[in-house]
């Protein structure tokens, strides 16, 4: 499993604890993320399952090679360099605003990076779903919109997008989750995902 943009490491280590067979690759530009990353996957038991790459993935490292994932994930900067107001803390800015790599870059790497039959995953707004399934149609199948509802009644801010490499099938709109009751609380759904590491119907 690869995970672009990995961050700190979160997502890569609940996926290791929630599946034990896997191993996953990180990658992410900012060296000091990198750094963090790896000590909390130390500090987690993870170091012989999870390794973590510095580099940028219009430029990526030697050791990445394509087709070699069966499933890629990434939670790229959700705002377009341009159309928000960057934020004059830098490794803040560069989480949230795109920064050379636009989403379309994201996107071609990912489906670069999964083997065929493989499956790729972004997490995103909600309001740019459709400049994702821009960049998606054409080279992916079997997409899948999975709304995160910030409770019901509301409408979602941020969608879990799946698609399949060399896969033909039309675009699914899930049931989504709806993350908190009326009183603030996880629902019983989200709960389950969160705590007890269900997976998403998807």
């Amino acid at each position: 499993m690869l995970d672009i943009g990995c961050g700190s490491g979160a997502a890569s280590l609940c996926l290791a604890a929630r599946v034990p067979a896997c191993r996953i690759t990180g990658l992410e530009l900012q060296p000091d993320l990198v750094r963090l990353a790896g000590d909390n996957v130390a500090a987690n038991g993870m170091a012989g399952r999870i390794t973590m790459l510095a580099g940028d993935l219009l430029r990526p490292p030697p050791g990445l090679v394509p087709g070699s994932f069966d499933h890629v994930m990434a939670n790229p900067p959700f705002l377009e360099r341009g159309r928000a107001s960057l934020s004059p803390n830098a490794a803040k800015a560069a989480a949230a605003i795109e920064g050379e790599a636009g989403l379309g870059e994201w996107i071609r790497f990912a489906v670069k990076m999964v083997r065929p039959k493989g499956s790729i995953t972004f997490v995103h707004r909600a309001d740019r779903v459709e400049a994702l399934l821009a960049c998606l149609v054409g080279r992916v199948g079997g997409i899948v919109i999975f709304p995160l509802w910030p409770e019901a009644g509301r409408d979602a801010g941020r969608v879990l997008v799946r698609a399949r490499k060399q896969i033909a099938a039309p675009v699914r709109l899930a049931a989504g989750l709806v993350l908190h009751d009326a009183d603030g609380r996880f629902t019983a759904a989200a709960q389950a995902v969160l705590r007890h590491g269900e997976a998403l119907p998807l």
